[in-house]
């Protein structure tokens, strides 16, 4: 069952860089990727029912890092709707940081489940987007300008697939609305080249917000 937005709900999406978009400097808040895709066509097909848009996601985040901020980043607002996309800082940041460590997708579960259960108690409809990475080819800049090529991007793979499986169990625990942009891209890899949708394989391109921001609508009404 779709998620129905009524006239005058407010609508947060957070997590990582994927969400961030850069947000602290556009004049709205809410960024260059696709929560201002969806914000801009929800407002063209719905002009009707005002929404009031939110954006508290940050660059780097990890799932302990929303947590550590839930309350002044989103309980306190009393959203309607939450959606989320965090876990592939999850994944990969450890090989990138000398000082990082591997977070196993238990440890990953149990702290996204500590941030949806008061959401879920107050009432909120949940749109969890699941992390997803891009099947690109060769080596890119990823940090710091550490290169990341094909075995780290396998080794990512191998770290990833728990962790989404994890967002699934959650989903269909908490009667959740679940964005599977993993599987998503993964299809749209058939229709242009991985690096149409993502330069890096985290981060989309334009192209690749938008594929997000018409997912995302279609779980809505």
């Amino acid at each position: 069952m779709t998620i129905t937005i009524r006239p005058g709900s407010t609508v947060m999406f957070t997590g990582d860089s994927i969400t961030d978009g850069r947000r602290r400097e556009s004049e709205d808040g809410l960024g260059t990727g696709y929560p201002l895709l969806v914000a801009g066509e929800w407002g063209h097909r719905h002009p009707d029912r005002p929404v009031t848009w939110l954006n508290t996601a940050n660059a780097g985040d990890k799932a302990m890092d929303l947590e550590a901020r839930w309350r002044t980043d989103v309980l306190d607002a009393r959203p309607d709707v939450v959606s989320i996309l965090v876990g592939v800082n999850d994944t990969g940041w450890h090989t990138l940081d000398p000082k990082g460590y591997p977070i196993p997708a238990e440890r990953f579960e149990a702290t996204y489940d500590r941030l949806l259960a008061p959401l879920a108690e107050a009432g909120t409809r949940l749109l969890l987007i699941e992390p997803f990475l891009v099947p690109i080819r060769g080596v890119v800049e990823a940090g710091d300008a550490v290169p990341v090529g094909e075995k780290e991007r396998e080794q990512w793979r191998a770290d990833l697939d728990p962790k989404i499986q994890a967002v699934r169990r959650l989903a269909r625990r908490y009667g959740a609305q679940l964005l599977a942009a993993d599987g998503r891209f993964a299809e749209l890899g058939a229709t242009a080249r991985p690096e149409h949708w993502s330069a890096d394989g985290v981060h989309p391109t334009p192209a690749g917000h938008a594929a997000l921001a018409a997912a995302w609508l279609r779980l809505v009404a």
